[in-house]
C-alpha cells in the first residue's frame, strides 16, 4: 500500500477535532462545528491525501490542504441544503433544521472565509489559488444550473452531465490535484489526476442518483426518493423521457411534477416506470463508461502502477457504495 487509509482518516479526524472552534458568538460557530463533526466519508480530504501519497509518503504534511477542501465542501452543503429544502444530511438534521436558516447562512459564510484564510497561509499559495478559485466558481455555476433546471422542461442529458461535472466532480478533481501540487508533482501528472477525479466524480454522482431511487434509507443517510418528491431532473428522469413515447412521456411528466400525490405513492409509481424502462441499467452503463475514462488518465500518471491500486480500489468503492 502506498497510503494507509485508516491512518489517513485518523489524521483527518484528529485535525478536525483540533480545529473545532470555541469562538463567540456561539450562534455563528456552533453550526460550523456541528456539520464538520458529522459522521461522513471525508472523501475529498482523503482524495487530497491520496493525491499527495502517490508522490510522497509523509502524508501528514498535506493534512492542512485536505482540511481546506473538506471545509469548502461542507460550506457548500450548508447552503445547498437550504436551497434544496433538504431536512437530512448524513442521517442527521441539516444545519438549517437543527438551528435556523439565518444561522446556517451566516455559518456557511464564515466557513468560506475560513477556507480562504487557510488557503492564503499555504506555502506556494500562488500554485493553489487559480485551481481553487476556478473550482469554487464552477461549483457555484453547477448549483445555479441545477436550480435553473427545475424551471425548464427542455433539459438534455448532455446539460445534466455538465451540471454534475461542475457541481460535484470538479471538487474531486481539485482535491486530488491539490494533493499532487503539495507533493511537487509535474503539471502533466497533476492534470491527469484532475481528469481522473472529474470523470470518476461524474460516475460518483450517477451512483448518487441511483441511490436516491434504489438506496436503502437506513444506509443512504437521506430520504430515498427525494429527487422524485422534489421533481428534480435527474439522469434517471431524463433517460426515461428519451425512451418514452410522446403520450406516455406527457403522463410521466405530469406524475413526476405532481404535488398532490402522497409522497410514498409518487415515489413508488415513478420507480415502477423506471423499472419497466430498465433505467437502472442505463445509469449503471453510463457510470461505468465514465469510470473507464477516468482510469485512462490514472494510467498516464508517472508513478508505478502498484502505487495507483489503492486510489483505483477506493474510487471503485465510491462508485458502488450503498450510502
Amino acid at each position: 500500500m502506498y497510503i494507509n487509509i485508516p491512518k489517513a482518516l485518523n489524521l483527518i479526524s484528529q485535525f478536525h477535532i483540533d480545529n473545532n472552534h470555541a469562538l463567540s458568538p456561539p450562534e455563528l460557530y456552533e453550526p460550523r462545528n456541528y456539520i464538520m463533526a458529522m459522521p461522513g466519508k471525508k472523501m475529498r480530504a482523503l482524495l487530497c491525501l491520496m493525491g499527495y501519497g502517490l508522490f510522497k509518503s509523509d502524508v501528514e504534511n498535506a493534512v492542512e490542504v485536505s482540511y481546506i477542501v473538506e471545509l469548502f465542501h461542507n460550506f457548500t452543503l450548508v447552503h445547498d441544503d437550504i436551497m434544496d429544502e433538504a431536512v437530512l444530511r448524513r442521517g442527521m438534521d441539516a444545519v438549517h433544521v437543527k438551528y435556523d436558516q439565518s444561522s446556517a447562512i451566516l455559518s456557511g459564510d464564515v466557513m468560506l472565509i475560513e477556507v480562504y484564510d487557510r488557503l492564503s497561509q499555504l506555502e506556494h499559495v500562488k500554485d493553489f489559488l487559480p485551481l481553487f478559485n476556478k473550482m469554487a466558481r464552477e461549483v457555484c455555476e453547477g448549483q445555479s444550473m441545477d436550480m435553473a433546471f427545475e424551471k425548464r422542461d427542455d433539459v438534455t442529458i448532455v446539460e445534466y452531465l455538465k451540471m454534475i461535472e461542475l457541481k460535484t466532480a470538479v471538487l474531486l478533481g481539485c482535491s486530488l490535484q491539490m494533493g499532487a501540487i503539495k507533493a511537487g508533482a509535474s503539471c502533466q501528472d497533476q492534470n491527469h489526476l484532475y481528469q481522473f477525479g472529474v470523470n470518476a466524480g461524474i460516475g460518483f454522482q450517477l451512483q448518487d442518483d441511483l441511490l436516491d431511487v434504489y438506496g436503502d434509507p437506513k444506509l443512504f443517510g437521506k430520504k430515498v426518493g427525494g429527487d422524485i418528491i422534489q421533481g428534480k431532473k435527474s439522469y434517471l428522469f431524463l433517460r426515461a423521457l428519451d425512451l418514452l413515447e410522446e403520450k406516455d412521456r406527457n403522463n410521466f411528466v405530469s406524475l413526476y411534477e405532481s404535488q398532490e400525490l402522497n409522497e410514498n405513492e409518487k415515489v413508488s409509481r415513478v420507480r415502477s416506470i423506471f423499472d419497466e424502462l430498465y433505467i437502472r441499467n442505463y445509469c449503471e452503463e453510463a457510470k461505468s463508461a465514465y469510470f473507464q475514462l477516468a482510469t485512462t488518465h490514472l494510467n498516464e500518471v508517472s508513478v508505478d502502477d502498484s502505487k495507483k491500486n489503492d486510489l483505483l480500489d477506493f474510487s471503485k468503492g465510491l462508485l458502488n457504495r450503498k450510502k
